[in-house]
This record gives structure tokens, C-alpha cells and sequence, in this order.
């Protein structure tokens, strides 16, 4: 079993695998990262200029330094987070009002569920739950599911509808936690848009067109996350996920690359001296020490043990703050 590695500098490994757990209802996981990283285009963020690539999240590869830089204070990342929560909202607000159509039709000039997507988004920007894929289509898919379920609730009457109406907030909250898991997508302030978009008059009456004021301030959020989390942090820590993509359209160079693995890795299983204690343990799986390993710049994860790689990023958070 192979593990796709990480953008970051962080360094993952497997240990030797250990007997597979038995399937049963409490076992069943689905992985839509699995089914679609392979053919999304892998990153471009390489070939773009080093500044423009700065701050969009991609940092150089490079091995630790001797002396790393200690890590940033709580003081500074809440400086830059009231800065940018402050200059998102601001924007979002000062744009929406500048739009003739929102006026006409009674959007909000800030949709309330913006207001906890901006502290992920500018203080916990290292939470998989703040990353775009998340930020932007957890918000527009829960959006979706809002609008459908409260139509579908509409059907009912005005009267009945308003008499039900909490029992339809209910449901597209807990559908659109459903879409947002099987696709990848969890972003908690997005369950609160689902909600709004049945029980919020302002923003039930909106319709489909509640898509546009809710993408715009998540454009717009972005944009300044980019220029600010980049001052003196990274964001984002990936694009669409934290596994390897394009894996379809580089079998060749991808091959090549395990080809020059196993070669690296030949002499070191034949290395004379090897102790009794390393081949029984090899040959048993991982025994009764098996242990995540976090050290600075490495994580070593034993192989029967199965990981999202959202908690794969957190470990190798932890282990670029040692």
C-alpha cells in the first residue's frame, strides 16, 4: 500500500502494513478523493512567477533549516485575522451595495454565516475546514441543497409552509452536511447558509438567486485571505485536496519515480546487521509499539492505520511547529 505525499515540506512515511480490520457497517468509508484526484490537473502553482505563487500558498521546497525560525506568535495571527476579517466583511458589504440588482431584490449586504467563515478563513487558515475547496463549494453546495429543500417545502402552501418551516431548516442542515462529507467540502459556516436559506425570510425569498450574493463573497473573501494570510503565514495549504492529483495523466513519470524508490530502498532491506527484534517485527506487522511518530519535518504513520488526509495535514502541522 502507497501513500500519495504531501505538498508541504513535511516528510511521510509507512510503516510495514498489519493485518486488514474486518468489514462490517461501522467500517464503510467513502473517498470521492480517491475517484478524482487522479484526473484533476495536478498543481501550476510552480510556474508561476515566485511572488505571484507566494500568494496563492505555494511555498519552494527546501530541506529544514539548521536554526527554523521560531513559530509565529498568537499576538501577530490575531492582528492579521481582525485585519482581514474586518477588510472581507468591509468589502463584501461596500460591493454588494454598489450592485443595482442586489438593491432591487433585497439582498442582504452580508449574509450572516460570512461572519464564521472569516474567522476560519483568517485566524484557523491551517483548518482543512478554511481551505477553497471547502470555503467556496461547501458554501455554494449547501446553498443548493437549502434552496431545493426549501421549494420543496413550499409546495405545502404558505401557511403550511410557515407552520413547518423550522422542521425544512432542520433537513437542509443536515442534508447539506451530507453533500459537503461524500464530496470533500466541509465547511461548518455553510451549514448555516443551508439553514438561512429556508428559515431566513431575506434569504429564502431570494430563491436560486441567493447563488450569487453567496459566491461573490466567497470570491471576494478569498481574494483578500490570499493577500493577507500570506504576509507572514501560508494559505492556502492546498487547492483541492492534500493528496496527490493528476496521477492519470503522469503513470509514466509516476512510475518512474517508484522505479527509483525501490532502487533507494534495496540496499537498505539487504543492509548486513539488521537485529532479530526489526525482521520479527517486520514480519509480524506492527505489534504492540505500533505509534504515529511526529517528529520535526517527518511523519511516520504505520500502514494499518487509515488516515484522511485532512488529519494527515494536521499531523504534519504539528510537525512543522516542533
Amino acid at each position: 500500500m502507497s501513500f500519495t505525499p504531501s505538498p508541504s515540506n513535511t516528510h511521510v512515511t509507512r510503516k510495514p502494513p498489519t493485518e486488514k480490520p474486518r468489514s462490517s457497517w461501522s467500517t464503510l468509508h467513502f473517498d470521492v478523493d480517491a475517484h478524482v484526484n487522479p484526473f484533476f490537473p495536478s498543481s501550476f502553482l510552480p510556474r508561476f512567477p515566485r511572488a505571484v505563487a507566494h500568494f496563492l500558498g505555494y511555498r519552494t521546497p527546501h530541506p529544514p533549516a539548521a536554526h527554523p525560525k521560531p513559530p509565529l506568535g498568537n499576538i501577530p495571527m490575531i492582528f492579521w485575522a481582525v485585519v482581514g476579517i474586518f477588510s472581507s466583511l468591509a468589502l463584501i458589504g461596500a460591493v454588494g451595495q454598489e450592485i443595482p440588482g442586489f438593491g432591487e431584490k433585497g439582498v442582504p449586504v452580508i449574509i450572516g454565516s460570512f461572519g464564521a467563515a472569516a474567522v476560519l478563513d483568517f485566524y484557523a487558515i491551517e483548518s482543512p475546514l478554511a481551505q477553497p475547496r471547502n470555503a467556496i463549494l461547501g458554501q455554494i453546495l449547501a446553498s443548493i441543497t437549502g434552496i431545493i429543500v426549501c421549494k420543496l417545502f413550499a409546495l405545502l402552501g404558505p401557511e403550511e409552509f410557515e407552520r413547518v418551516r423550522w422542521l425544512g431548516g432542520a433537513l437542509s442542515c443536515g442534508l447539506a452536511t451530507a453533500v459537503m462529507a461524500l464530496t470533500g467540502t466541509v465547511h461548518p459556516p455553510a451549514g448555516a447558509t443551508a439553514l438561512m436559506a429556508v428559515v431566513d425570510d431575506d434569504v429564502s425569498r431570494l430563491g436560486w438567486y441567493v447563488l450569487v450574493p453567496v459566491s461573490l463573497g466567497c470570491g471576494l473573501m478569498l481574494i483578500v485571505a490570499l493577500l493577507v494570510n500570506n504576509i507572514q503565514r501560508r494559505f492556502p495549504f492546498y487547492w483541492w485536496s492534500p493528496s496527490e492529483t493528476g496521477l492519470f495523466w503522469n503513470q509514466a513519470a509516476r512510475r518512474e519515480q517508484q522505479r527509483q524508490k525501490e532502487e533507494e530502498n534495496r540496499p537498505r532491506l539487504e543492509k548486513p546487521g539488521a537485529s532479530a527484534t526489526s525482521s520479527t517485527d517486520s514480519e509480524r506487522g506492527m505489534g504492540e509499539d505500533a505509534e504515529v511518530v511526529i517528529k520535526r519535518g517527518e511523519v511516520i504513520i504505520p500502514e494499518g492505520i487509515t488516515l484522511r488526509p485532512e488529519e494527515v495535514l494536521w499531523l504534519e502541522t504539528i510537525s512543522q511547529r516542533l
